[in-house]
């Protein structure tokens, strides 16, 4: 499966993974289109998707309408149900034949399986669960060149401390994984043209070796990422115990529970509720943060909230900076009189 590495193609286009289960598009993937027609026009190139699967060439017109000019469709019953070695044998030879300048993945379970494997056998660098991705210059120290319109790879690292951008100027073409939710979604333009290419890609019996025996799903028990309403919690919650007041006020609300890192640390709750960079990214409506002082790896996956409520008992904590309202207060008192509040109003 390997490939030579390929050359440096600087008018090469954007090219995104569209990741697809059963039919339906990955949000990350929508996500994706927007982010790369932005990169793209700053580059000046087109931006391509491609789209692995049985029955889904449907699903390039919605790529289309959200950034992309043209949708590699590869048509194969081997594609049906994501396996890595054939989907890994789509992606490297659709990379070798059209030679685009960056390649994007969402950083999925699926896509941070199938992105290594990619970049690996192109001999190509990956920067895995980007935040944001920017285009400028970069002058190498050693040689002091300078290399124009690079593709900027921005992560949290080192536990989420430093915010690290990580540039790939000798291996082409630059490839990263990026998170669910940093990116905003663009709204589609049903009227955006673009052209559906029927790709063709052969496979190894190498490639096929491995075979889905048996598939088995369990519905996703949290999602964050859908919530209109959001009560989180954090390390001023407590225990365990307190931690049943988020659930009640989210409960009373119709909301999902969310919680800061710290408090999944202290085992208030599962890490499937953690909101943040090293969690999930989210925008509801509504954003009650209740205990949570607001580090930046917190506020960074919450602060696009259409409107945040803070309660926490210290006036100084960052949480207010990024707050529409703020509460002042102890929150095992407040959080009881927002349930009675919310409850006799219904």
């Amino acid at each position: 499966m390997d490939a030579p590495m390929m050359p440096v193609n600087r008018e090469g286009e954007v090219l995104v993974f569209a990741e697809q289960e059963d039919e339906h598009l990955s949000e990350v993937s929508l996500e994706l289109c927007g982010k790369a027609r932005e990169l793209a026009d700053r580059l000046g190139v087109q931006v391509g998707a491609v789209l692995p699967g049985w029955n889904v060439r449907e699903l390039s017109y919605r790529l289309i309408a959200h950034g992309a000019d043209r949708v590699y469709h590869v048509h194969h019953t081997e594609l049906e149900h994501y396996r890595t070695l054939p989907y890994a044998r789509v992606m490297i030879e659709l990379v070798n034949r059209h030679q685009p300048q960056i390649v994007l993945f969402g950083a999925t379970a699926l896509g941070r399986d199938l992105a290594p494997r990619v970049a690996s056998a192109l001999r190509a660098g990956l920067t895995a669960d980007c935040t944001d991705l920017e285009i400028s210059d970069y002058t190498d120290p050693r040689t002091k060149t300078t290399h124009r319109n690079l593709l900027l790879q921005i992560r949290p690292a080192f536990g989420g401390n430093i915010i690290a951008t990580i540039v790939n100027f000798d291996r082409w073409p630059q490839m990263a994984t990026v998170r669910e939710g940093v990116m905003r979604l663009h709204d589609p333009d049903p009227q955006r043209g673009g052209d559906i290419l029927d790709e063709r890609v052969d496979f190894s019996d190498f490639d096929l070796s491995v075979r889905l025996v048996e598939r088995q799903r369990e519905p996703r028990k949290v999602n964050l990422k859908a919530a209109r309403v959001i009560v989180a919690g954090g390390a001023g919650v407590a225990s365990r115990q307190n931690f049943q007041l988020i659930h009640d006020l989210a409960g009373a609300m119709g909301g999902a529970v969310g919680a800061s890192r710290a408090a999944i640390d202290g085992g208030f709750i599962g890490k499937e509720h953690q909101v943040g960079q090293t969690g999930t990214t989210v925008r509801p409506a509504l954003y009650i943060a209740c205990g949570i002082s607001g580090a930046i790896q917190h506020r960074a996956g919450m602060e696009e909230s259409a409107k945040i409520i803070a309660i926490n008992w210290d006036k100084e904590a960052p949480i207010f900076s990024v707050a529409h309202y703020g509460i002042v207060g102890d929150l095992r008192k407040v959080v009881p009189l927002m349930i009675r509040a919310i409850k006799e109003q219904a």
